[in-house]
């Protein structure tokens, strides 16, 4: 089988990963920089995908590992090779609505899925006052479209928060404000793939650190997969439609609240943590992609009104609002 990655470098420790699982199970891989595609459009005949210049030689299935630097261009990379019906190992729209987080929130609320108290508005004044309806300070604040590294800032006091806001803000960008990831939940991400929850880890700060994500050196350790992070991890996949997902959330007292979802989740972290491979499970789904199983992105169409609770069963819908008037 013949297996492209989407990624900047062949050099990224997850997209190493993946290129020597891929070529253990004896599959050929080669490893495309996103930004080196070019895209030939025509209207009267099949559009043409080209690599320097050079047209691509055709693949079996992709696996894309793009990164939010170059979403735009590298998620519309991604759409022509699923216009060209070739199998991926998570669509364009499913990374593009994990990725914003808002959107991604509102989806999620409306399918029942517990989420933190969020709040987002353009005007500083009204996310500072409307803190309370999230907790009250601490809170989480998030650029909207922000990637699991950065973007995301925990703010102590109100005129922390305040600070934070105007500068943010003000530089154009748009963000989200959250119920706080508080000492009494455990952060657990939990990796899932083919819509099966396959690994999780608890994340614990380094002393004297607020923030729990990865990329301020939090501590990994493994963490046995209980029934209600299992079902509601795999739900979530299932309704973003990725086939690769992290889904972080809160648990407290053994009830989960999902606060997001990343569609390029590093892998070496949670492998040395856990101790298992999970590079191989993303190959072995895009054999059974390639192999004609049904794609979660499909199951994930057919969900947005058919499968909605009544409104009286959508535990999270108030969460994400506007106060009255």
């Amino acid at each position: 089988m013949k297996i492209t990655v989407l990624s900047r470098s062949a050099s990224i420790s997850s997209t190493r990963r993946i290129v020597d699982a891929g070529r253990a199970r004896g599959h050929r891989v080669r490893v495309l920089n996103p930004l080196r595609v070019q895209m030939h459009l025509d209207g009267g005949s099949r559009a043409t995908l080209l690599y320097d210049r050079k047209k691509l030689t055709p693949t079996d299935v992709v696996i894309p590992r793009i990164a939010l630097s170059i979403s735009t261009y590298g998620l519309a990379v991604v759409n022509q090779f699923g216009l060209a019906r070739v199998p991926l190992v998570n669509h364009a729209q499913a990374i593009a609505q994990s990725r914003n987080k808002m959107r991604a929130l509102q989806l999620l609320s409306a399918h029942g899925i517990d989420i933190p108290a969020t709040v987002m508005a353009r005007d500083a004044a009204h996310l500072k006052e409307m803190v309370g309806l999230v907790g009250g300070v601490p809170v989480l604040v998030k650029l909207l479209q922000g990637q699991e590294k950065h973007g995301v800032m925990v703010c102590e006091s109100l005129q922390s928060l305040e600070a934070a806001l105007e500068a943010v803000l003000g530089l154009g960008h748009n963000l989200v404000m959250q119920e706080y990831v508080r000492s009494t939940g455990q952060d657990v991400r939990v990796l899932v793939v083919g819509g099966e929850a396959i690994a999780a880890v608890l994340r614990k700060p380094r002393p004297g650190r607020l923030s729990h994500t990865l990329n301020r050196g939090a501590r990994l350790e493994a963490l046995a997969l209980s029934p209600s992070h299992r079902a509601t991890a795999e739900k979530v996949a299932r309704l973003v439609g990725l086939e690769v997902a992290a889904v972080d959330l809160l648990d407290v007292q053994g009830q989960p609240k999902v606060f997001e979802v990343n569609s390029s989740p590093a892998l070496l972290e949670m492998e040395a943590a856990t101790g298992m491979d999970l590079a191989t499970p993303i190959i072995l789904r895009a054999e059974a992609l390639v192999s004609g199983a049904a794609p979660v992105w499909s199951a994930a169409l057919e969900t947005p009104q058919a499968l909605l609770p009544p409104p009286a069963a959508r535990k999270g819908v108030a969460k994400v609002g506007v106060p009255r008037s």
